[in-house]
């Protein structure tokens, strides 16, 4: 097997190395290829993960190369983790819309917007570039904002792709923690999109749990994730009788988070700028063999997981339930049959099949709907370049909603970027 990493010179990457080495009998791993448009960056990465798998003991091949069709050439699977802009445009992310007082998010609201239109046109490019030199492989997109960029891939990409967030994995963990439960026994009723998403159900070895996990939850909802933001929110837990996404807090606690934002002294990017150069610099050790400690702080908690497990789905054609992000195709008839949606998927040889589902539940249908007008509207404005379709998609979301307020957001975000956003007319 031939994996492709494009962005291979993220922080990220060794995470994903690691779930490499642990599953390597499974995979069949003979070729990991690595590019990213930053040779310096790829090079410290690259040696790091040679010297992982050489402590390892295992023979895979690491290549390096800014060159990317080459690097994709034959590839099987192609996992995309870009960062268009890298880091300081997601400060810019961040600022820019709490001048309007909306929060600022690197995928949620306008912040998620400005990122997602810088990184769908390249992200077409790659899945062209895909196209051409390895039309069978499987694209796995971490990239976010995961579930738009993965709209735009599937109506524009014609390549097998499936969007991929540890999100979902993530919470099957910490309610199999709930009830002290393997994480395989644990199955979610899962409705939604990728950072939109609700567990209006929960089973466990096939036993209906839900209204026992409901009741740990809320006892829990004060706990907080890496000491920032609670595991479970417990008002919204109490209201809609079902687990939304810590993602959630943007809309359902939006003025409060904004005024934290508001006074904190850092935003989240410039903590991340941090971690990244500290991470950048113990990467640099030749004696290090293992990804590090301080890793963790940088976020993406089970990504290789994730990843791994459904890579392995696909080759082994195992048949196994991943919640990923897909076509609806029916599975909501609220949505359109092509908006990608985050839902439990039977992920076999042929890829990712929905499991059947009911009506949404009304309580969150209009959200789920204004947020899927958005990222249509955004997708359009990134293969068009026409600035209606941008200002429009800033109306339909949620959190802005106002004429005045998205033209003028829009100004600023393009003023921002220039070099990324140029394609509009």
């Amino acid at each position: 097997m031939k994996i492709c990493v494009v962005g291979g010179g993220s922080t990220y990457t060794p995470e994903l190395a690691e779930g490499f080495i642990e599953h390597h009998v499974e995979l069949g791993l003979s070729c990991l290829s690595l590019t990213d448009i930053n040779e310096h960056r790829l090079g410290i990465v690259g040696r790091l993960i040679r010297r992982m798998f050489s402590k390892a003991g295992l023979a895979v091949q690491v290549e390096m190369t800014t060159d990317r069709r080459r690097a994709l050439e034959g590839a099987d699977f192609v996992v995309a983790q870009i960062r268009v802009g890298g880091l300081k445009a997601r400060e810019l992310d961040e600022r820019i819309p709490m001048r309007y007082g909306i929060i600022g998010q690197e995928t949620t609201g306008p912040g998620g917007f400005a990122k997602a239109l810088r990184t769908i046109p390249v992200m077409l490019d790659i899945a062209s570039d895909i196209g051409q030199v390895a039309p069978e492989a499987w694209l796995i997109n971490f990239t976010n904002p995961s579930g738009l960029v993965t709209e735009a891939l599937n109506l524009h990409g014609d390549v097998h792709t499936i969007g991929l967030c540890n999100g979902p994995i993530n919470t099957i963990r910490r309610i199999a923690g709930l009830l002290q439960a393997a994480p395989s026994d644990i199955s979610l009723d899962y409705v939604g999109l990728n950072h939109l998403a609700w567990v209006r159900g929960v089973a466990c070895r096939g036993r209906d749990v839900t209204a026992e996990v409901l009741e740990k939850a809320l006892d829990q909802g004060d706990r907080t994730y890496g000491g920032s933001y609670p595991v479970f929110l417990r008002e919204a837990i109490e209201v809609l009788g079902m687990i939304p996404s810590g993602y959630l807090r943007y809309y359902y606690s939006h003025d409060d988070v904004l005024e934290k934002a508001k006074r904190a002294t850092q935003t989240r990017a410039v903590e991340v700028m941090r971690i990244d150069e500290q991470l950048m610099e113990m990467y640099s050790d030749p004696d290090l063999k293992e990804k590090p400690d301080l890793l963790a702080q940088r976020g993406g908690a089970l990504y290789s997981k994730a990843a791994v497990s459904l890579i392995s789905a696909i080759a082994r054609d195992k048949g196994e339930v991943h919640i990923v992000n897909v076509p609806n195709h029916g599975t909501f008839p609220e949505l359109s049959y092509e908006d990608v949606v985050e839902v439990p998927c039977v992920v076999g040889a042929s890829g990712p099949r929905p499991l059947a589902g009911v009506d949404l539940p009304v309580v969150v249908r209009g959200l789920i709907q204004a947020v899927k007008a958005y990222e249509v509207l955004t997708v359009r404005a990134a293969v068009t370049g026409n600035e209606t379709y941008a200002v429009q998609a800033l109306l339909a979301h949620p959190l802005v909603g106002q004429i005045e307020i998205a033209r003028e957001l829009w100004r600023e975000i393009r003023a921002a970027h220039p070099q990324y956003l140029s394609y509009f007319d």
